[in-house]
């Protein structure tokens, strides 16, 4: 069990949160596809939670490494890009009909894209344990946030499905945006 706190592991115990988080990802995608939103927003959390956990467990026993990088933001982008733009996707988009369809078809696209974007340019700027007091742009945990409260929105009937289309554009602008997001 030495490879749960040896920091070239694969395995290690950041890792495995890690895991946990993309185990997550994917069972809120299953849920989803069963429109079951509530359980895979429930997922999302707890994914969420363990992303957070991940960095921290990294950094106090020195497990961060590349390898660790790069997962990290394969989950993000399965959990906190994929999953809430799956979730609107199903959940709100496919009431839209026409012209509005299309729209929100490359509306999610462009919040995919701009997610992926961030995420790869973060990896670029990492350096494995290595913490900045702040995020340049939203990062895509909040990101997420931000469009499952939309999704509320939406889901309580205090905005239209065609008003999800503006606020996700916006969410997708501020993750490459340069507002400043203090690191927790």
């Amino acid at each position: 069990m030495s490879f749960i706190f040896d920091s070239k592991s694969h395995f290690n115990l950041a890792n495995l949160f890690t895991m946990v988080n993309i185990t997550c990802g994917l069972l809120a995608t299953y849920f989803i596809t069963r429109n079951d939103f509530v359980t895979a927003i429930v997922l999302a959390w707890i994914g969420g939670a363990f992303d957070i956990f991940d960095g921290k467990i990294a950094r106090k026993f020195g497990l961060s490494n590349e390898f660790g990088i790069q997962l990290d933001s394969f989950a993000d982008f399965l959990s906190f890009v994929l999953v809430p733009v799956f979730l609107i996707f199903q959940g709100v988009y496919t009431h839209l009909e026409g012209g509005w369809f299309y729209m929100a078809g490359a509306v999610s696209v462009y919040y995919v894209i701009s997610g992926l974007r961030r995420l790869i340019q973060f990896n670029i700027d990492a350096e494995a344990g290595e913490v900045g007091k702040f995020f340049v742009g939203v990062p895509t945990p909040l990101g997420a946030i931000l469009l499952w409260l939309v999704y509320l929105g939406f889901s309580f009937h205090l905005i239209p499905a065609e008003a999800v289309l503006f606020f996700m554009i916006v969410v997708g602008w501020l993750l490459n945006s340069g507002i400043r997001v203090p690191h927790p």
